[in-house]
């Protein structure tokens, strides 16, 4: 049996899903569940690649090897079509993107004896928010992966688009909005019912989510202790210059990390620390790239993110203590609240925008369905509720919602 396969490709999780007998189902991808994390690793010694869970515990189990997560958000980029030394092998970031495709596909095959050469890949409303070239090539790389993948045809539908095909039922005369904070991008949808029909009326989004919250935490919070702000002596003559931001910023973005573990970088972290006016900033530094620690503290600063947005939560602490022993990074609520707070202003704007293209109200919106892990942080949903503070809140299917969607759309498609 032949079926088009909903795949929910997202920066941080992937699911897959189909309809059966009239209801979504979501595919088991992974032992004992339905989202596969969108990590992978290559194994050195084993001269292996893992995906998923797999990976990820590579990684914190520290075997020798390059990891690779967040590659949702280099599609458009030229780095998608650099061939480059990985591990054991010379590929391009779009075959690994085709490999990981391709792990989806044969496990959704296994898993309900269907065959899947047809796909309905949900995709953000932008790629990129402010490069209409780069997020037109965006979809061509991944669609191009897909065809690696061994699909034979690849539709896309915009992701907050396919949310709403499985919202719940909305109130007579009322419109509905699906936020979808995503782990790249931040997508909007207003929608109205007709009976069962599905009416989209705007769609809206921009480039910034749930890695970009963890890059903002990481910088505020983490990087300093790394050098980030601290004073360096200069090579030649007196006085001092500040440590360069580039380096933290990129160390910061889990897409970017993988291509600091370079000669070049290692060179520049040794004379930072050997110039440094706080040589143990820049030491810890040095280590960092040496031991190639890089995503061990985007996935402390994950964590900590998570524990302080906690209900009830006044403050968390981010586990260093890969870098050093004892070494923790505080953050309370309040520190969330105002390191996200642009980036919860950038949302907040697009919302409204996606009001004006629609030609709508505030009060016109009557519930809103809140869609992506992010989505779930407190500073979104403060957000929001500013905007529309008599809308019903929808937080049920917030993991779930796209890839049923997508399931939805395909057999309709079909």
């Amino acid at each position: 049996m032949t079926q088009t396969l909903g795949i929910d490709f997202g920066t941080s999780n992937t699911a897959a899903a189909v309809l059966v007998g009239g209801r979504t189902h979501l595919i088991e991808i992974e032992p004992g569940r339905t989202s596969l994390p969108t990590s992978v690793f290559f194994d050195y010694e084993r001269k292996v690649t893992t995906y998923g869970s797999v990976a990820n515990a590579a990684l914190i189990e520290g075997r020798e090897g390059r990891f690779m997560r967040a590659l949702k958000s280099v599609l458009g980029t030229p780095l998608m079509r650099e061939k480059r030394q990985i591990a054991y092998e010379q590929l391009t970031l779009i075959e690994v993107v085709a490999r990981f495709l391709r792990t989806v596909k044969e496990r959704a095959e296994v898993s309900t004896g269907a065959t899947f050469d047809k796909a309905l890949s949900g995709r953000p409303v932008r790629f990129h928010s402010a490069d209409d070239a780069r997020n037109a090539q965006a979809e061509v790389d991944l669609r191009e992966a897909y065809m690696v993948a061994g699909f034979s045809e690849v539709a896309f539908m915009y992701e907050p688009e396919a949310a709403a095909l499985a919202a719940g039922p909305l109130a007579k005369g009322k419109l509905g909005l699906i936020v979808d904070i995503g782990g790249g991008t931040s997508d909007f949808s207003i929608f109205e019912r007709d009976g069962d029909e599905t009416q989209i009326i705007a769609s809206h989004g921009v480039r910034v989510g749930g890695t970009d919250f963890d890059k903002a935490i990481s910088v505020a919070q983490v990087m300093p202790l790394l050098g980030h702000g601290a004073e360096i002596k200069n090579e030649m003559g007196p006085g001092t210059h500040t440590a360069p931001n580039g380096i933290y910023n990129d160390l910061a973005s889990w897409e970017k990390i993988p291509f600091l573990y370079t000669a070049e970088m290692r060179r520049t972290a040794t004379l930072f620390h050997k110039l440094g006016v706080q040589p143990e900033l820049f030491k810890r530094l040095s280590d960092v790239l040496e031991l190639e620690l890089g995503h061990d503290i985007a996935f402390a600063v994950e964590a900590g993110k998570i524990r302080v947005n906690a209900p009830d939560a006044q403050d968390a602490a981010i586990d260093l203590r890969v870098i050093e022993k004892q070494l923790w990074a505080r953050m309370t609520a309040r520190d969330l609240t105002q390191i996200l707070h642009g980036h919860a202003v950038t949302i907040k704007t697009a919302a409204l925008e996606t009001l004006q293209m629609a030609g709508i109200s505030q009060d016109e919106i009557g519930q809103i369905v809140f869609v992506g892990g992010s989505s779930l942080m407190h500073v979104v949903e403060r957000a929001m509720v500013d905007l529309f503070p008599l809308a019903v809140l929808e937080r049920t299917e917030a993991f779930t919602a796209v890839a049923d969607g997508l399931a939805i759309a395909a057999t309709r498609s079909t």
